[in-house]
């Protein structure tokens, strides 16, 4: 399963590269505004030359074409940009019209295998389910991942499940397991991947009798 980073922070997008494990970038306008006053182009691209695996850029237009026009646009900034559309019926016009131009789609703010039934056939390359919004309400964000992985599976749909608005560990050990193909985690869950009390005891052991042996000597 693939790991992306959800964030448009340059110095938590770094630290994390550094790692070797990060596969791409997921930013939203959200995440863009808490950068302050940015060119959105110029720090897009930022991102992009940290970063190899794909990077979500979202449009903010609602329209077909001002969808289309933010996406042509985006495409232009760098390789690997894949544009983020919302779950409407513009959003899926938008998709079906630049998968033949071969621009990159991740339909967002999915929240039924029917929506994402309704992206794959459009020609959606990412489809983002959010489960902690879900979970927020009552229901079970686990199981829309299920199905979804599920119905791509039986038809063969080349649109990958993307597991989004995570918010524990669990949920990404979770969507491994059921075969999600990527899991977006903001920087702080991603930390927490690493982490474990057990393992900072064991450095400290091993480092404490390593000690009584350096002085034995």
């Amino acid at each position: 399963m693939k790991l992306f980073l959800d964030t448009a922070n340059l110095k938590e997008i770094q630290e994390i590269s550094e790692w070797g494990v990060l596969d791409g970038i997921t930013t939203n306008p959200t995440l863009i505004s808490k950068e302050g006053s940015v060119s959105l182009e110029k720090h897009v691209k930022a991102i992009c030359k940290v970063v190899q695996g794909p990077v979500s850029v979202e449009v903010i237009s609602t329209d077909l074409r001002g969808m289309l026009r933010e996406a042509h646009e985006y495409a232009k900034w760098a390789e690997n940009i894949v544009v983020k559309v919302p779950m409407t019926a513009a959003g899926l016009m938008a998709v079906q019209a630049l998968s033949r131009v071969s621009i990159p789609t991740n339909v967002t703010l999915c929240f039924t295998a029917n929506q994402a039934l309704l992206a794959a056939k459009a020609g959606a390359a990412i489809i983002s389910p959010f489960i902690g919004r879900l979970e927020d309400r009552g229901e079970d964000g686990m199981q829309l991942v299920d199905e979804i992985v599920t119905i791509y599976e039986q038809y063969n749909f080349t649109t990958e499940v993307l597991v989004a608005s995570v918010r524990n560990v669990r949920h990404v050990t979770d969507s491994a397991l059921l075969g999600a193909d990527i899991a977006t985690l903001p920087y702080a869950i991603f930390k927490e991947l690493i982490e474990h009390d057990l393992t900072d005891a064991g450095i400290k052991k091993f480092i404490a009798d390593w000690k009584k042996v350096k002085h034995k000597k």
